[in-house]
């Protein structure tokens, strides 16, 4: 049987924030908050951690989740879960949920593997919101999406895109970093080499892009606040006590 497994890559070691996905909030670890968002999702058969690190393996351990070592020297998040699905034959479609993304919905998540099943031409799902603050379309730590009518993506970019030669006539998307994959678009991504795009931009999506993959987008409600700073803690922390109130 074909299952949909959730795949939550998880590193110790982070330039911005050290051993990120430890650092407690309202009494549960980050790497918690986020596997019981991908618990939650009604259309994943498993949810699985890949760390490379002890500490966050016995973490989510001691919390009854599911995890598995892998090689400390992967380069990047997708092989590290391509690594993971190798070990299980029966995974057909392969969500990456950042391990840095607790205030992720269990509709949204729904929402990836929902188009990835129902695409039949995509290799990949991913999701998009619309940005109405002009900084946020600046700012080039928002990566941005220019999709086609059919709701392909046709560019990734750090950079504000579209370029509005005519004022007022372009919609912006930013893009949140949840992926959704068939499994033999997992191995065929994870196999090729960089290309000039995802080097000149340092981002992994434009490597599928350019080598012909296809990119089915979804627009969501939903502003998840990854955490990368201290700065972002606190926001989590602040909507934490939003939604109680």
């Amino acid at each position: 049987m074909s299952k949909t497994a959730i795949i939550i890559p998880s590193r110790y070691a982070s330039t911005r924030l050290h051993a990120k996905p430890l650092i407690e909030v309202d009494g549960k670890p980050i790497i918690q908050w986020v596997y019981e968002k991908a618990a939650a999702a009604k259309l994943a058969d498993i949810v699985i951690v890949a760390t490379d690190h002890e500490e966050i393996y016995n973490c989510v351990k001691s919390f009854g989740g599911n995890v598995e070592m892998t090689n400390p020297n992967h380069k990047c998040g997708s092989d590290r879960i391509a690594e993971v699905a190798s070990r299980h034959e029966d995974m057909e479609y392969i969500i990456n949920l950042q391990g840095d993304e607790p205030m992720i919905t269990p509709d949204a998540i729904d929402g990836v593997i929902s188009a990835l099943k129902n695409t039949k031409d995509a290799d990949i799902a991913t999701l998009l919101r619309v940005i109405t603050d002009k900084n946020e379309a600046e700012n080039p730590n928002l990566v941005k999406c220019v999709i086609d009518n059919n709701n392909y993506a046709l560019y990734f970019s750090r950079s504000k895109i579209p370029y509005e030669r005519n004022e007022g006539e372009a919609v912006f998307y930013g893009h949140i970093g949840l992926y959704g994959y068939t499994r033999e678009a997992l191995f065929k991504m994870t196999s090729l080499n960089q290309t000039m795009l995802e080097k000149a931009e340092s981002l992994e999506q434009l490597r599928a892009l350019q080598s012909g993959m296809k990119i089915i987008t979804s627009t969501v409600n939903i502003k998840p606040i990854g955490i990368d700073t201290k700065e972002d803690v606190e926001e989590f922390k602040k909507s934490l006590i939003a939604a109680k109130n």
